[in-house]
């Protein structure tokens, strides 16, 4: 989530927490081991992916860069740079510029975005493919779409550092909260559309089988852990510009709210959809190469 601390104080609004989850988040103790915890999950996720990339490069190396071996790739990147941040997160607070801060907390975000949307390109493919519709333009979009999502917000990053103005620098920030939060919100609107539709064709396929069962399952549970998720984050993103002291995230003083945040947003999703997709492709037919479904 978004993350700026030079700004303009709140608007005035004030998330009714319980007393108790204000007391634990007083807790230095909390707000220290708290960023550990969250950056031990996120190492584990990493070490997951990482082994689930190096199986799949020995079960099938002939095959190159498939769509599962980026996938896992990114989600380690991914993984790895929040397991940093969050070991090292009160380090981050005396870093200068602010935007190299904002870079850090704020890029594994895009990448995450990047690494789950490269599922719904997949699922695209396959349903344009299934229906004889023209997929060419598929991947430069997906592409298109990445760079711009990331020189937006790039450009905003600068607006917030070197805007002349704390007007100007509270304008970027909130610019930049409805940007992601129109992003994630995207995201999930991409997964209900081609994850839908990949499910209602395979409901329709003629023959019946355990692999169609399977398959079924499988793009149901991606489709409304990946949705449920983006859109969660959406929300979140959008209501922390109302409320910036009780409900932003990425600060030392809402170790509670960042366990939560990052659980349902990040954590959870990630490693469900890893557990989903686990399966490997076949092995190379000795008498020639079988497609592989890329997850």
């Amino acid at each position: 989530m978004r993350t700026l601390h030079l700004v303009a104080a709140p608007l005035g609004v004030e998330f009714p927490y319980p007393q108790w989850w204000r007391n634990l988040e007083k807790n230095e103790g909390l707000q220290l081991y708290s960023n550990y915890g969250i950056g031990g999950a996120y190492g584990l996720i990493g070490l997951v992916a990482f082994v689930q990339l190096i199986r799949l490069q020995l079960r099938v190396p002939e095959y190159g860069w498939t769509t599962q071996k980026v996938f896992h790739l990114l989600n380690c990147l991914v993984s790895v740079l929040r397991c940093s941040v969050f070991f090292f997160r009160p380090a981050l607070e005396g870093l200068h510029p602010i935007v190299t801060k904002l870079m850090l907390l704020d890029l594994p975000g895009l990448l995450f975005f990047t690494t789950y949307t490269l599922l719904v390109l997949f699922w695209a493919e396959i349903y344009q493919q299934a229906r004889n519709l023209p997929a060419a333009a598929l991947r430069p979009t997906f592409l298109i779409i990445n760079v711009v999502v990331y020189a937006v917000l790039a450009g905003l990053w600068a607006l917030t550092t070197f805007g002349k103005t704390s007007d100007v620098q509270e304008l970027a920030y909130t610019i930049s909260n409805l940007w992601l939060a129109a992003v994630f919100m995207a995201a999930a609107a991409g997964f209900l559309l081609y994850g839908g539709r990949l499910f209602v064709m395979l409901q329709r396929f003629p023959i019946e089988s355990r692999g169609r069962r399977k398959k079924l399952r499988e793009v149901g549970l991606v489709t409304s852990i990946c949705a449920g998720c983006f859109t969660f984050r959406a929300v979140m993103i959008a209501t922390s510009a109302v409320d910036r002291n009780d409900l932003e995230v990425d600060m030392l003083g809402h170790p509670l709210l960042n366990i939560a945040y990052y659980s349902l947003a990040e954590i959870i999703p990630s490693a469900s959809v890893l557990y989903i997709l686990r399966k490997l492709p076949p092995k190379r037919n000795p008498q020639g190469y079988q497609q592989i479904p890329s997850q």
